[in-house]
């Protein structure tokens, strides 16, 4: 008798954010005594106030030589706060993230009283000699991902995390609509039936397609043809898009297939912003993840605007062994 098996993962439960600050006048900052610091304006991220202060001379006399910068609490709070920190210069977001992706970022916890200091976050002399100082200003990026608890969850990819898909929600919009039971779609050189019902569902996950193929049905049905022709979408990707449709799940396929299918049903999902089918493809394409496909699955992942699948992408590649 095969061995049972089964799989979960524990998760961290996460708001991230992001603040801007632009120093301007940079070199009128520069009589600012060390020590001495100035502050942004409050701002909000995973529901608590922050702020980040700049010190042009250093926090202290050690570090006189460098710009400083530090992130506070900037209220009061009953426990501590844990949360990741990051503050790069503005335009370096993907190279600050690929650094921290291979040397993870440790959990800081904050109170009112204590704070992430940068202490030596760039010398002056360089800094007045880099690209980053435009006009006498500059500005620097701070991300902040607030961790709430951990859980834990079923499976093995806590990357990507799939929105429930009520079919019965959808196809609710066509009681309301109660107009005809089907419609006969022309794909490339293929005759597809469909039943009305599926497209109001089709539309009520995709305003995109809606005006797609709602505006191809008035035009033909203008001309009396019967058939809505559907340009400049491939056959198989069309009939993938009903399979979800009809079943809220992706469609079958052989397994040579699977990844070159789930690659096209991606780039459709975000082309019409069906947001489940994305995540579903998103979670599909974590597995096919190794050493030869790393780098065409992470630039498919940029394209496509695919966070959680891209952040899989980083994970595999910080392995030692990869």
């Amino acid at each position: 008798m095969s061995p049972s098996g089964s799989a979960s993962s524990i998760v961290a439960d996460t708001t991230e954010g992001y603040h801007f600050l632009t120093i301007l006048d940079y070199s009128r900052t520069k009589g600012v005594p060390t020590g001495e610091r100035i502050g942004s304006l409050p701002f909000t991220v995973g529901g608590h106030c922050w702020r980040i202060y700049y010190f042009p001379n250093g926090v202290r006399s050690e570090v006189a030589d460098y710009v400083s910068f530090s992130l506070e609490l900037d209220e009061d709070v009953p426990a501590t706060v844990k949360a990741q920190v990051k503050i790069c210069f503005a335009g370096e977001e993907e190279e600050a993230e690929q650094a921290a992706s291979l040397a993870l970022a440790s959990v800081d916890e904050f109170t009112s009283q204590k704070c992430r200091q940068y202490e030596k976050f760039i010398k002056r002399e360089i800094l007045e000699n880099s690209r980053h100082l435009k006009n006498d200003s500059f500005s620097i990026r701070c991300d902040i991902a607030v961790i709430h608890g951990y859980r834990g969850v079923d499976g093995t990819t806590p990357f990507i995390c799939v929105l429930p898909w009520d079919v019965r929600q959808n196809l609710g919009k066509y009681i309301e609509t109660n107009k005809r039971t089907h419609e006969v779609f022309e794909v490339g050189t293929e005759i597809i039936a469909v039943h009305y019902c599926v497209l109001v569902a089709c539309w009520a996950c995709s305003p995109v397609l809606e005006a797609e193929l709602y505006g191809a049905m008035k035009e033909d049905n203008a001309a009396a043809a019967g058939v809505v022709h559907v340009e400049g979408m491939e056959v198989e990707v069309f009939k993938a898009l009903l399979d979800f449709a009809y079943t809220g799940g992706l469609p079958q396929t052989s397994k040579e297939d699977d990844e070159v299918m789930c690659q096209r049903l991606l780039v459709a999902a975000d082309r019409y912003g069906i947001v489940q089918l994305k995540l579903l493809c998103e979670e599909w394409m974590c597995k096919y993840i190794d050493v030869g496909t790393a780098a065409t699955i992470l630039a498919l992942a940029e394209q496509n605007h695919c966070e959680g699948l891209r952040k899989a992408c980083f994970d595999f590649l910080a392995a030692p062994g990869n």
